[in-house]
């Protein structure tokens, strides 16, 4: 593996310990009477995540959706990527909820596992992986694929949660109402959710044409880079918090998806089925291959779900993703 990438690992691995150290001396814990201090860091752990999810994610995706070259998109490269994971998280979460009603997780579960099987690190890890193995040409097709990555995959995975949660309301306020009015409830809490809605504002923005003004950009910009080094913090504090226990079998299960059969996924569909090879067929199923993603986090804290699960499959995806990314290049080479 590149020494570049290598090094990043290195450095999101102490990242997250100093988001561990945080909260396991409290830190940032709120000492209220009668608080006790795992407590504190719980409290302070559910504000940073809430404000990841209602500011600077938002402005990340606007930011994205707004700059977005919609004439001269990729769109054989991106068909190979997005229709493969896109199929994984339907089928991941059509398998969760039949378990779910047996397990009772929660109504949010299915949405949160199929986000950790298939939601990748495509920055943080991802930029370094791609310019240390493919150059400028193979950076450019990655950097496409984080472009519409979170516009994509968020908003699916939201639409499912959404709809399930409807359906969960309605099932306890009044049995009788119809499916169309689950859906029209679903459709508008879809619309205002802090994910859907900056990405539909900043297409709507690239789509009428208007070009961001260098001030609002340069804000956007400053509060999408505090998305990567607060995620990561997150995701320390939240092993501290949450611990693992109890997370490692549907952890260890979430990384085998992302890293095993996701990139087995979208190599299959890519080569076999849309007939793509070479450059940027080694991008996406690489892109695929990355670990999970520290959004799977924000995801699972934001419906109060399997949070610990959630950082449990970061942080083995992550250290895993030393044995298995050798194992997809050399795959590739006997391909090419």
């Amino acid at each position: 593996m590149p020494s570049a990438v290598v090094f990043k690992l290195l450095a999101m691995l102490l990242v997250v310990a100093l988001g561990w150290g945080v909260a396991r001396l409290n830190l940032l814990g709120a000492s209220r009477p009668g608080q006790s201090q795992g407590e504190g860091s719980a409290e302070a752990t559910r504000l940073l995540s809430s404000v990841a999810f209602y500011v600077f994610i938002p402005a990340l995706l606007f930011r994205a959706s707004a700059r977005l070259d919609l004439q001269h998109l990729p769109w054989a490269t991106l068909q190979a990527f997005f229709g493969p994971m896109a199929l994984l998280i339907l089928l991941v979460y059509a398998w969760q909820r039949q378990s779910n009603r047996k397990r009772s997780l929660g109504v949010a579960a299915p949405s949160v596992r199929a986000i950790c099987g298939s939601y990748g690190n495509l920055v943080q890890m991802g930029l370094p992986f791609a310019a240390a193995l493919f150059g400028e040409a193979g950076l450019a097709l990655h950097i496409t694929l984080v472009g519409v990555h979170s516009v994509l995959l968020l908003t699916l995975l939201t639409v499912l949660v959404e709809l399930d949660l409807a359906r969960d309301r309605r099932r306890q306020g009044n049995a009788d109402s119809h499916f169309g009015q689950t859906l029209a409830v679903t459709a508008r809490s879809t619309l205002v959710h802090p994910v859907v809605l900056p990405v539909f504002c900043g297409l709507l923005f690239n789509a009428v044409g208007f070009t961001l003004p260098a001030l609002l950009d340069d804000v956007l910009s400053l509060l999408g880079q505090a998305v990567v080094p607060l995620c990561l913090v997150l995701i320390g504090m939240s092993l501290a918090v949450y611990g693992v226990r109890g997370s490692v079998k549907g952890a260890g299960l979430a990384s085998a998806i992302k890293l095993l059969v996701a990139p087995a996924l979208v190599l299959a569909i890519g080569h076999w089925g849309l007939g793509l090879s070479g450059l940027p067929l080694a991008v996406v199923v690489m892109a695929a291959a990355l670990p999970v993603g520290s959004n799977a986090l924000i995801f699972a804290q934001r419906y109060d779900t399997l949070q610990g699960e959630a950082t449990a499959a970061i942080v083995f995806s992550t250290l895993a993703f030393v044995v298995t990314a050798p194992l997809w290049l050399a795959i590739l080479h006997l391909l090419a």
